[in-house]
């Protein structure tokens, strides 16, 4: 009875379908989200400087951009899209373009004068050194 139904309809429904058609859907959904998570950035603080590190391969490094003001650190950049030639297109397409924007913030100012970075090999470096003003200072106890 149960599959004279199914026939009334004209088919078998197939799970594995509807699994893939909806992964499809939430592939579309996470390419098109902002850039608000890329690019990743890796954090490593000392007493006196914190070293953040980001892999951004791809992006010519004249066209990074690093800003600090107070705490606040901002990367920003763009991937530009590969040109395809007349008559090719895409098969396949994951690799992310566009423009990012990542600002984050430290525990201390940051002594913007003193920031350094390189890129090596498609990963940012980036020396941010504490602020002298920001940095705690011993207070000696005299006695009498």
């Amino acid at each position: 009875m149960l599959w004279s139904d199914f026939e009334r309809f004209g088919r078998m429904p197939d799970p594995w379908r509807e699994f893939e058609r909806i992964n499809r859907g939430f592939s579309r959904v996470a390419a098109s989200t902002s850039t608000a998570d890329f690019p990743a950035v890796d954090v490593w603080m000392g007493t006196d400087n914190a070293v953040v590190t980001t892999e951004i391969p791809g992006i010519d490094p004249r066209e990074i951009e690093i800003s600090v003001v107070g705490k606040s650190v901002t990367l920003r950049g763009a991937r530009k899209p590969e040109e395809l030639k007349e008559g090719e297109v895409y098969h396949r397409r994951e690799r992310w373009s566009g423009q990012f924007s990542k600002t984050f913030e430290l525990p201390f100012a940051i002594d913007a004068d003193k920031v350094g970075a390189k890129y090596v090999k498609g990963v940012l470096y980036v020396a941010l050194p504490r602020a002298e003003a920001d940095k705690p200072r011993r207070i000696s106890v005299k006695s009498e």
